[in-house]
């Protein structure tokens, strides 16, 4: 079955299949990030971060930890009411739709973990980057953390089985109008499922249009959660410091 929703997103997201399948992503690796990140950008203690498709709120939760006030938004409402058990005078989490400017600014806003270029309409993609422009303050810094397309179209598994908890996921990947996709498909709880991931291939190049278009400034650019230099060929991520 595939649940009736306008957008892939809206419902892969906030299925629990999705947390079961990547529930083994690296939190070692992700709060390396989060250290190296707010050292690089000397984001003052105290400081103000809005964590921009959050989900569940790990990259939030740490954030919080290290000391910011952070607010953490997702259009998914069932990843913002489990976050929400977490929330503390400091950390507040809410729904929104990242292609519309949040209600206050910040010294940072950071989308994290390829959370961006899944859009049906591609005017979304520069309503974000508006977006963000808009929520940050006079010395606020934007991050994109991005997957690097080249690196990923060159290679490109086509197909596997992931068991996670006794499911086997079947995962099939191709390259389609200019979106990498993955198709899901896995039987559970007595029925067979089928999602779909549609991740538009932006690269480099397009994000720096957009930019620019958006009236922004590219700072710097690495290559991976270290923050080393970005390669087209090599590079796992493609990580993006802007204001």
């Amino acid at each position: 079955m595939t649940k009736d929703t306008q957008h892939w997103y809206a419902s892969w997201f906030d299925s629990p299949f999705y947390h079961i399948l990547y529930k083994d992503r690296d939190h070692t690796e992700a709060q390396i990030f989060m250290d190296n990140l707010t050292e690089y950008l000397n984001i003052p203690e105290g400081g103000a971060i809005l964590d921009l498709a959050c989900g569940k709120g790990r990259h939030s939760v740490y954030l919080n930890s290290l000391g910011y006030n952070v607010t953490g938004v997702d259009l998914s409402e069932n990843s913002i009411e489990f976050a929400k058990q977490f929330e503390n005078d400091s950390l507040q989490f809410d729904v929104h739709d990242m292609c519309k400017p949040y209600k206050k600014q910040f010294d940072a806003v950071f989308n994290l973990f390829t959370s961006f270029g899944y859009f049906e309409n591609e005017e979304d993609n520069l309503n974000t980057i508006n977006a963000i422009k808009a929520d940050l303050n006079e010395f606020g810094f934007g991050v994109i953390d991005f997957m690097n397309s080249d690196f990923v179209i060159n290679n490109l598994v086509s197909e596997d089985i992931k068991t996670v908890e006794g499911i086997h996921f079947k995962q099939q990947r191709s390259l389609k109008d200019g979106y990498i996709v993955k198709d899901i498909s896995f039987s559970a709880e007595g029925e067979y499922f089928q999602f779909q991931e549609r991740v538009k291939a932006i690269t480099l190049q397009d994000f720096e249009t957009l930019f620019e278009k958006a009236g922004v400034y590219l700072l710097d650019v690495f290559g991976d959660y270290k923050l080393r230099k970005f390669d087209s060929k090599t590079s796992e991520r493609l990580v993006m410091i802007f204001k």
